[in-house]
This record gives C-alpha cells, structure tokens and sequence, in this order.
C-alpha cells in the first residue's frame, strides 16, 4: 500500500503556482497587445480614411462649383442686350418678343446650359430659348420673387413642363431703378451626376431646405435629412421647387457636427451603408465616416460616406498580429516581416493614390488657369469697347467743331478789328493827354474781351474727352448751348427756330456734355435736311411723361423713307454724299441715350418733316 505524498511546503507551492501565473500574465499581455494594436489602428486608419476623403471632398467640390456657378454671370448680362429691354418695356410686343427668343436660343446653344429665358412683372415667360416656354407662369417661383425683390436668386427646381432638375440662377433687369423683370437661366446638373465616379464612395449633395437633390445612389434623391415642418412642407408644394416629388426621411440617421469657421461637415454613423435591396447579417454592424462641405455660395451641402469596414478588417488584422507577436516570441521575425510587406503594400497603394491626386489637381489647376485667362481676356475687351466708344464721342464732337469754325471765326473776326482800331486810338488819344477817352476806350476794349469769352466758353467743355458722368441737367440749357453752336450757319441759311423750351422747367439725369453731343448731331441732321426746302422751320420742344423727360426736333424737310428710316440708326449709314461724315453720328447718340438709360426714336411728323424723340431719365425739379 503506498504512501501518500507529503504537503507541499511553501517553496514548492511557490513554484507550482508560477506557470499558471505566468500563463495568465501572458494572456493578459496579449489580450492587452491586441486591444491596444485594435484602437491604434482603428484611429490611426480613421484619420487616413478622413484626411484622404477630405481632400476628394476639396477637389470635388471645387469641380461642382465649377460646373453649376460657371455660367451664373449670364442673367446679369441679359439687360444689356437691346432687344430684352425693349421686350420688357412693351411686353406685348410680339415681334420684339420673337427677336428676343432668337437671340436666347442662339445664347443657350453657345452656352450649351440647359434653358434662358425673361419673365415679366407678373411672371409670365416673355422670351425663351425653349419655345414650350413662352407665356409660362412662373410668379410662385422663389428664384423670381428674389430677384423681383431685386436680389439675386439661386435655387435648385424641377423644371415645370420638361421635368428636369436644374440649379436656377435668376438677376433683376433694371430700367433706372425700376425693376422691369427678370433673368433667368436654368443650368443642367447632369454633368454632376457624371462626375460622381471620382469619389468612389456614394455621396449626395442637399439644397438650403436639407432635401437630397443629387446623389450618387438614385433612393436617397428628394430625400429630407432632417424632419421637416408642416408650414416648410406646404411652403415646398406651393413652390413646386421639386415637382410632385414626395419629399420622404433620409433613409439612414445622420448626426452631424458643423465646423462654422471653414464650414466642414463631420459625423459617424453607427451602421453600415449596405447596398440597395440587400438584406444586412444580424451582428454585422460596422461604422461609417460621413464628410461633408457647405459649398461657397450656393448653401449646398456635399456628403461623402465613407464606409468604416476597411479600417476595422485592417484593425482586426492589427490587433490579431500584435497578439501572435507578443504570444509567439520565437516567430518574431516571421510576423515582422509580414507587417513589413503590409506596410509596403499600403505604401505602394498610398503613392498610386497620391499620384493619381496629383494628376487630377493639375487637370483642375490647369483649368482654372484657362478659366482665369477667360476671365481677364473679357475684361480686357469690355474695357476696349467702352476706350471705343470714347473715342467715337470724341471724334463726334471735333467734327461737329471742324463744321463751326467757318462760324466761330466770323464771330472772332469782328471784335477783333474792334480791339485792333480802338487800341490804336486809345494810344494816340493818350499821347494827347485825354485820359477820359482813353478810359471809354479801355472799357470798350474789356466788353469785347468778355464777349470774346462768352463765345469760346461753351467751346470748352465740349471739346473736352471725358467719360460720362451723369448729373442733374437743364434741358433748355443743354439745347441753348447747342443752338449757340450752330447761330451761323442758322441766320446763314434763314431757319427759323421756334424754341418752346424755358430754363428750370425740365431736368434729366445724364451727361450734360454727352446731351448736347447728341443734340448738336439731331440739330445738325435737321439743317441738312432742310437744306433744299423752300420753307425752313425749326422746331424744339421738351418735357415730361410717363416718368421720362424728353426733347423733340422737329424740321420742315422732306421727311424719312421708308428704307432709311429701318437702317437710321445703323453704323456707317448716311444718306449724304460720299466723303461727308462716316454714318456714326445717329448710331453714337442712341447709344449715349441707352447708356443714360433713355432711348432716341425717328419718326414722320403729321405736319411734314422728320421728327427725332429724346427720351431720358426724369430727375425731381426741385
């Protein structure tokens, strides 16, 4: 019968107890080295996954920018053209209304944007690139009562007949400081849809009221990222911003965080995106990055979701290696290895991707450069036109000058031989001692030298090349300084002027020098004509209407055919002979007038003759 063993004493209870103590000190190092591999890695590859979705979200944003706000300058320069404004003063003008129509589709297909069109007062489409268009109302559109407001509109809508989305960019047109409609043109978001494919992850874009309004993924389009209120849903319907579209929630809940400073968009949702249709495992929950932009001037929303599952699958993978190294010292080498051919892949992909970053910001660079370029080559020629435009005044007024000489000089010749006898007599009377005589002389001689200056004086002014500078002006001053001009070649050719106008009557807002140019050039043409008519009358008249100050010239000539009337106000067309003026001076001054924000006209008068309309902006008499 054997013995029992013998208690173990302290020593060997020690010793016994050693390797199981061991073995728990080591599972509780690897465990410990692979929570701590598993977070080290979950942050350090959620702060790759951030800094690199930022960075497409920068480039992207500034590809959609430049997409949907290239062509916003366009409405503003609509109420230059000619023909809009004249459509928006007589707005049942069908002619007007079928040149204007031309000119937009000629426009929109230059411009290759979606639609352009003009709404009036009440917001009916008075012109438009698209004919299905004309005699739309579009008054409940938001974009139309912020620019009738005389702001400019941007809004993202469905177009009402067509159907399609488009980003509405809508400019008051003036007529003084009256809005007379409005401009508007729909630019097409098809390109951005095309472009989703350089982020390669799903993402939208959501308008100022939170709808989703573009997206990579078409079920979350037309989408609301917030709950909306009852009063914004009816405010929406009425708008028919986005058709008959039924705006539902976001399918996915969003918690966002705004950086308000630089506007960055940050959040984390605790589910995966999964795909449409596909039915997500149970436990198979996985995190996902959610980066966002407020675009510059739109107040558009940019949102990237970045799927989690990547950086966890490489954190799992972390965590496992840190295990095994820390539990299987001896196979050290081999698991540093490993890791070193990780970090070599992962580098390897990181500099594909840098490369591929930095070919795609030198394509965008390049562009805004030539957009740039664009930009300053416009500028250029907008400034060389207005130079021209100065030019031609300029050289207007020297003309009409090289015609008065013959009569300025007549008015010079003859106080000058005054001041020549009475100098000569105020020297011989002052050799005999009659001061008296001299003094007469002396004071004779200052009245002719005033005189002298009375005729230069208005001289000056005119000849001087200046820009325009709109001033408050004396319609019966401007047209006595310009009857002045011509009171030789007036009493030479025996026409009689019956001038209705009274000084302090009637005042306009514009140039006065640039308005006597212009009355110089009617006046002048109304000699011309008059030239060969037995009965020579001179009619000039001014006053106020419908919110406008005008002026008439009104000659007894032969009046206007037909055929010239249609080309008067053409460059380069003159009815006089060869070598007699360059055909500029009617087509100068209804620009000087339109520039003013008036308008010069030419009609037969009932009485006979030709009679020219000056109509420009009324300013308060008083």
């Amino acid at each position: 019968m054997s013995k029992p063993a013998p208690p173990l004493n302290a020593a060997q209870r020690r010793a016994a107890a050693r390797p199981v103590l061991l073995t728990l000190l080591s599972l509780a190092i690897v465990v410990l080295a692979g929570w701590a591999g598993f977070s080290t890695s979950v942050r350090q590859g959620t702060e790759a996954l951030r800094a690199e979705s930022n960075h497409q979200l920068d480039l992207f944003a500034s590809v959609v920018q430049g997409m949907v706000r290239q062509l916003e300058y366009v409405p503003a320069t609509l109420q230059l053209h000619p023909e809009v404004l004249a459509l928006l003063r007589q707005p049942g003008d069908s002619t007007r209304a079928a040149q204007a129509s031309s000119y937009l589709r000629r426009l929109n297909a230059h411009l290759g944007s979606a639609a352009v069109f003009v709404l009036g007062e009440r917001g009916q489409v008075l012109a438009a690139s698209e004919p299905a268009m004309l005699d739309e109302d579009l008054s409940f559109r938001p974009y139309f009562l912020e620019a009738l407001a005389g702001r400019v509109g941007r809004h993202f809508a469905i177009g009402v007949r067509d159907g399609r989305p488009g980003y509405f960019v809508s400019h008051p047109v003036h007529d003084g400081a009256r809005v007379l409609g409005v401009a508007v043109i729909q630019i097409s978001l098809e390109p951005v849809n095309q472009a989703w494919s350089l982020l390669g992850a799903p993402a939208l874009l959501a308008d100022s009221n939170q709808v989703v309004v573009l997206s990579s993924r078409p079920e979350w389009r037309y989408t609301a990222l917030t709950d909306l209120a009852l009063e914004r849903r009816v405010d929406l319907q009425l708008t028919r911003l986005y058709g008959e579209q039924r705006i539902a929630r976001f399918p996915l809940q969003v918690d966002l965080r705004v950086d308000e400073d630089n506007q960055i968009v940050e959040g984390v949702l605790p589910e995966g995106l999964g795909q449409p249709g596909a039915r997500s495992r149970p436990g198979a929950t996985r995190g996902v990055l959610v980066l966002g932009r407020t675009l510059d001037g739109m107040d558009w929303r940019l949102l990237m979701f970045s799927d989690l599952q990547g950086v966890r699958q490489d954190a799992v993978r972390a965590s496992f290696l840190a295990a095994v190294s820390t539990g299987f010292l001896l196979l050290l080498g081999v698991l540093v290895n490993q890791r070193r051919r990780i970090v070599r892949q992962k580098l390897m992909a990181n500099r594909e991707l840098e490369e591929k970053v930095m070919l795609r910001t030198q394509a965008l660079s390049d562009a805004n450069r030539q957009l740039r370029k664009e930009v300053r080559d416009r500028e250029q020629a907008e400034r060389t036109l207005r130079n021209a435009q100065d030019e031609l005044v300029h050289a207007g007024k020297m003309a009409a000058l090289g015609q008065l000489a013959t009569g300025i000089t007549h008015e010079l010749t003859q106080p000058l031989g005054a001041i020549r006898t009475l100098s000569a007599n105020a020297v011989e009377f002052m050799r005999r001692g009659e001061l008296e005589t001299v003094g007469s002389n002396l004071g004779i001689l200052a009245r002719l030298a005033d005189q002298m200056g009375a005729i230069i004086e208005p001289l000056k002014g005119f000849a001087r090349k200046s820009q325009a500078r709109p001033a408050r002006t004396d319609l019966a001053v401007a047209l006595g300084n310009a009857l002045f001009l011509y009171d030789q070649r007036l009493r030479k050719d025996g026409v009689q002027v019956l001038n209705t106008t009274r000084a302090g009557q009637v005042f306009a807002w514009c140039d006065p020098n640039r308005l006597e140019q212009v009355l110089i050039n009617l006046i002048g043409n109304a000699l011309d004509a008059m030239r060969d008519a037995p009965d020579r009358h001179l009619r000039l008249a001014a006053g106020e209407a419908q919110g406008q100050a005008w002026i008439t010239v009104h000659d007894s000539g032969s009046g206007l055919a037909e055929a010239v009337k249609a080309r008067l106000f053409e460059p380069f067309f003159s009815t006089k002979e060869a070598g007699v003026g360059l055909g500029l001076g009617l087509a100068i001054s209804r620009d000087i007038a339109r520039e003013a924000g008036g308008e010069l006209e030419a009609d037969n008068h009932a009485d006979g003759g030709a009679c020219f309309r000056l109509s420009l902006p009324l300013t308060d008499a008083s």
